[in-house]
């Protein structure tokens, strides 16, 4: 049986975690690739927001090349996302592991 200060401690760990989610979830992650040549924002819930791509360095004819900038500046910023949310929870979980949180 759980102890009633222990059972206060989880349900304070469990209204910080989902505070620090809505923060998250409403903030802007940033990621490029090429050198800036694109660049990209998404929020927290990795919902794309905005890609910026310097027309002037990049050639159009090789599509496939500003595709895989693209990509790559998408995958930076998602990595910012998941970075930010793995030391968020560990911060308040305090390392503690808890399977299927976020």
């Amino acid at each position: 049986m759980i102890n009633p200060q222990m059972f206060k401690k989880i349900q304070k760990m469990q209204e910080d975690l989902k505070k620090a989610q809505n923060e998250i979830n409403n903030s802007t992650f940033y990621g490029q690739a090429g050198g800036s040549v694109v660049k990209v924002a998404v929020k927290g819930t990795k919902q794309v927001l905005s890609i910026d791509i310097k027309k002037e360095d990049v050639d159009m004819n090789d599509v496939e090349m500003l595709q895989d900038l693209i990509v790559v500046a998408l995958n930076d910023a998602f990595k910012r996302v998941d970075r930010e949310l793995e030391e968020t929870v560990g911060t308040l979980t305090q390392g503690i592991k808890m399977p299927g949180l976020f």
